[in-house]
């Protein structure tokens, strides 16, 4: 049996636009302002090699818990994404892995192990910038979010600063194939 990517390599990372009602943002911020922020974050990323992704953490006050970036490469762990690396901070920040009231913010669309540390971390929702047609979980391929009879699933929110997040990913690919 041959196994084969049914999504042109250019096509896998997309600028969807928005959907439902946007989410209030924290006070004194916006969901853009910080997914800007992860964005710088994602093209440090970039300069170190790593899949361009970045992630925060942020309370319901707006404060920035924890931020990281994709270091699958040099940790050289495969759980070292930029959503598991920036929850295992917040949690070292509030005393405790469970990070309800919190918002992570990120640069692509969670896959299925991100997805499930969010939702063992129970984070109350996720906003994220690309879509990932191959290994999105929380729209595009999976619903990783909300499985059953789990309690309560965080809301999510995609498509913000989303052409930048996937004109990026794409560059960092295109440079190394």
């Amino acid at each position: 049996m041959e196994l084969r990517n049914l999504c042109a390599e250019e096509d896998r990372w997309r600028a969807l636009s928005s959907w439902g009602p946007e989410p209030p943002a924290p006070p004194g911020t916006s969901w853009r302002a910080l997914m800007r922020r992860a964005l710088r974050l994602a093209g440090r990323a970039a300069r170190m090699g790593e899949v361009p992704v970045g992630a925060l953490v942020v309370d319901s006050e707006g404060n920035v818990l924890s931020s990281a970036h994709n270091e699958t490469e040099s940790l050289r762990d495969p759980t070292a994404h930029a959503e598991v690396l920036a929850l295992r901070r917040a949690s070292a920040v509030v005393g405790n892995h469970r990070l309800g009231g919190s918002v992570l913010v990120v640069t692509l669309e969670p896959c299925l192990m991100c997805a499930g540390a969010l939702r063992e971390a129970r984070v109350s929702g996720v906003v994220f910038g690309a879509s990932d047609a191959r290994a999105g979980a929380v729209c595009s391929c999976l619903e990783g979010l909300d499985y059953a009879r789990t309690g309560g699933a965080p809301w999510s929110y995609g498509g913000v600063e989303a052409e930048d997040c996937a004109r990026l990913l794409r560059a960092f690919f295109r440079e190394r194939r």
